[in-house]
């Protein structure tokens, strides 16, 4: 099936991590350009852009805190004047600090809320502005089951991942007219390398709550983003998908 994504210009946030380069090289093979997202100390974003380069695709690294403002801006300009204009934002830069909300520190609460949510609307915003100049528009922001459902521990996660769901809707609504759609993909846990440090104990909980049996891999993540990218999913807008293996229901 032809996606209709070849030629587009495409941007992704936390690009060096498990999900955000799975997302990079599926979106490349559709043939997008693509530009990657990352904190300067993410040694495994110019991994991938040289994987990409290898692979005879076309892309460029950033290497900016996603919760600067202004350099979001900045971004979005230098891609779009780089790359002749942008047609798809993808948002999964994110980061957990764990603990119980009665030890939770006032730093480790403002962290998570500021890279996952403040994050997601810094580059929202700015491709918005893009986009509605275009008069087209893809943007897909990676939230989690967990900012549907709550999480014991994850208090500061989970409510930055629900407000990125509540942010996404908004926009929706603002940008449909504009034929921009705007979606969220739910993942349970997946199998990163950060997830790999979790406990055993809580990966197979993980595992016993999926109807399906195993944990989801990056690829199953990605191949969901780039549907929801792409001119076959021009009808959805607003929609939260979550792909867990039933881990919700």
């Amino acid at each position: 099936m032809d996606l209709g994504l070849k030629g587009r210009a495409a941007l992704v946030t936390g690009a060096g991590g498990g999900i955000g380069s799975a997302i990079v090289r599926d979106l490349a093979r559709e043939g997008c350009a693509l530009g990657l997202v990352d904190h300067p100390s993410c040694e495994a974003t110019s991994a991938v852009a040289q994987s990409l380069s290898r692979s005879g695709g076309r892309g460029k690294v950033f290497a900016t805190d996603v919760r600067d403002f202004s350099a979001a801006e900045a971004v979005v300009a230098e891609f779009t004047e780089e790359f002749g204009g942008l047609d798809v934002l993808v948002c999964c830069a994110g980061i957990t600090r764990d603990s119980v909300s009665w030890k939770m520190s006032e730093e480790a609460f403002d962290e998570v809320i500021d890279v996952n949510l403040k994050g997601v609307f810094n580059y929202n915003r700015a491709a918005a502005l893009r986009f509605r100049e275009r008069d087209w528009g893809r943007i897909v922001n990676i939230t989690s089951i967990n900012g549907m459902r709550g999480k014991f521990g994850q208090a500061n996660y989970a409510a930055s991942k629900g407000g990125v769901i509540a942010l996404s809707k908004s926009l929706a609504r603002e940008l449909g007219r504009f034929q921009v759609t705007v979606n969220c993909v739910a993942p349970g846990l997946v199998l990163t390398d950060m997830a790999r440090s979790i406990p055993d104990e809580f990966l197979e909980a993980a595992r016993a709550e999926s109807v399906v049996g195993r944990l989801a891999r990056p690829e199953d993540i990605s191949g969901v983003v780039t549907f929801l990218c792409s001119e076959v999913a021009q009808h959805i807008s607003g929609e939260v998908l979550r792909v867990d293996g039933g881990q919700y229901i």
